[in-house]
């Protein structure tokens, strides 16, 4: 597996179900979204991004607003603990529903996290060097077979520290949440993730005699 994504979602109602729908992409509401929650960074529009790409480096920031739904991809929501998120991408969410996607394929890393109405439903977070780093709230149907051990990582004599792999978790999670996957396999109704359009933003580097 090598994958990874910093992704955020804001849903009026059950996120698979809009985007199921092929929404349309609204562009002006979607840079005035860079502008409202990245107020400190100076970007440019770059080349569209898709949600199978929801990872951008450099600082750099994706963005999707659509009926019902918002979408951002960002590095700074890349943390180890979902419930410390940023206020400000709580606030925002006025009384929709909050989906977290975070997974990193170099450390075997993942983590999501649902809130609403000022409640964590649900957080985890999983490695194996760090073990269950955050686990609030009650689990989702899908994770019942990963901790009852039925999908363990490796055979069992390979004493993996936890008893199933994260990204694989993540994988199902993608599914559960948002109905794709990244690396598994499309199947039935599965969502293609390449059909869902994000605006990609790139920092400007400012030169270096102007930022003194």
């Amino acid at each position: 597996m090598g994958t990874k994504t910093w992704l955020l979602m804001y849903a009026d109602v059950d996120p698979v179900e809009i985007l199921r729908s092929a929404p349309k992409l609204d562009r002006e509401a979607s840079a005035a979204l860079v502008r409202r929650l990245f107020p400190s960074g100076d970007f440019t529009a770059a080349e569209d991004e898709s949600l199978c790409v929801a990872c951008p480096g450099g600082g750099g920031v994706m963005v999707g607003v659509f009926p019902g739904l918002t979408i951002i991809a960002a590095g700074e929501l890349a943390i180890d603990y979902p419930t410390q998120t940023d206020r400000r991408f709580l606030d925002f969410a006025q009384g929709r529903t909050v989906y977290i996607h975070l997974m990193h394929s170099v450390v075997d890393w993942f983590a999501y996290a649902v809130w609403k109405n000022g409640q964590w439903l649900r957080s985890l977070s999983v490695s194996p060097d760090s073990g269950v780093i955050e686990d609030i709230g009650g689990r989702r149907a899908f994770e019942a077979p990963f901790w009852a051990g039925e999908r363990p990582a490796g055979e069992p004599e390979d004493e993996y520290p936890l008893p199933f792999h994260p990204l694989e978790m993540g994988e199902a999670a993608l599914d559960d949440l948002f109905g794709y996957q990244i690396e598994g396999y499309i199947e039935g109704e599965m969502l293609d993730p390449d059909s869902i359009p994000l605006m990609a933003f790139t920092r400007v580097q400012k030169p270096w005699w102007k930022i003194f």
